[in-house]
């Protein structure tokens, strides 16, 4: 039986799941809750189906002996606001947020990172589409979120092409409004990221153009307040919160079924569609070292949407990081997991 994508308007809550790779929406700071115990509590920030519910499902939100408060905003840049802002100490994002809130002179620290594939992030066009390499782009209309992972995913795959942004007609629009314009034949491929790119896979509604592999760094991160990280107490339960999320992450490529099952209860999202973004992308993010590689990474993404006006001005990168958490972890260029089916 032919699987159906989502109305567009059934969308709306997915947005809430991974804008962590940018776009403007507003933050829904209705607190998720309060775990553990003790006298210092650490005011973290979550996306749905976001670091609350893995940490949950791998049972590591047990024997806390410091308080985790949770907030949940709707996307990366009004949680890295948060951050600025001290009302909260951390939170998860991907790669682009932090390169605009340094841009606008935030403080924010980049503390962890992980090193996943970037099969997710795809240009997409419909399954009939005469569309077959990314040189064909050329002329045609686009949809992709402003400021986010695909719109530099977009832009790198262009470049690789021999293409400019300039050369291809961009749409701006959110991911429930690029659906619309898609599936409605009204734009000729679409940007965007997992699980959108596994929804509309698992629809038989499109199909992979090119994806980020090779083009984006296909980077995550938390971000933590400079002011949190100066109260040594306040260090010290971040460091804890971080080792907790890293073996979480090793439970989901452990479990990458169980995971698919809270992840999709907790977003709205069809289990199939769930289990095959965690196959394609989630369950391969390793933990790595936040080091020279990766700053240089995040450096090139700043330059470039710099060159597009996007951002005001040059932006030092390696002004907004902080190694101390690093360990023993690899480094950021490791190869990430790639998961295969027993």
């Amino acid at each position: 039986m032919r699987r159906h994508l989502v109305p567009a308007a059934l969308l709306l809550p997915l947005t809430l799941l991974l804008a962590a790779c940018g776009g403007n929406s507003a933050a829904d700071t209705a607190g998720a809750g309060t775990d553990g115990k003790g006298s210092l509590t650490l005011d973290v920030g979550d996306q749905k189906g976001g670091s609350e519910a893995v940490l949950r499902a791998a049972g590591e939100l047990e024997n806390l002996d410091y308080k985790i408060k949770w907030s949940t905003f709707t996307s990366g840049p009004p949680l890295l606001e948060a951050v600025n802002a001290k009302a909260v100490d951390i939170g998860g994002v991907g790669n682009t947020p932090p390169v605009f809130a340094a841009g606008a002179g935030s403080k924010i620290s980049v503390v962890a990172a992980w090193h996943g594939t970037s099969q997710g992030e795809a240009v997409l066009v419909p399954k009939n589409s005469s569309l077959h390499r990314p040189e064909d782009l050329k002329g045609r209309s686009i949809a992709v979120a402003q400021g986010s992972s695909a719109h530099y995913q977009l832009i790198a795959s262009l470049k690789k092409a021999g293409l400019k942004l300039s050369d291809v007609k961009v749409k701006y629009l959110q991911p429930a409004d690029a659906l619309a314009a898609f599936t409605g034949g009204k734009v000729d491929a679409w940007a965007v990221w997992d699980p959108y790119t596994s929804q509309v896979l698992e629809a038989g509604q499109g199909r992979i153009l090119t994806d980020g592999d090779g083009v984006v760094n296909g980077l995550s991160f938390q971000v933590a307040a400079p002011s949190a990280l100066k109260d040594t107490k306040k260090a010290a339960a971040v460091k804890d919160y971080l080792d907790r999320l890293r073996r979480a992450q090793d439970w989901v490529y452990q479990h990458p079924d169980a995971w698919a099952k809270v992840w999709a209860k907790d977003t709205g999202l069809p289990y199939e569609v769930a289990l095959a973004s965690v196959k394609r992308t989630n369950a391969s993010r390793i933990a790595v070292a936040v080091d020279k590689p990766l700053i240089s990474s995040e450096q090139r993404i700043a330059d470039t949407f710099t060159e597009l006006k996007l951002i005001p001005g040059k932006v030092d990168f390696a002004a907004f990081v902080d190694t101390r958490f690093n360990g023993g972890l690899p480094p950021s260029t490791t190869t990430p997991r790639v998961y295969k089916d027993s």
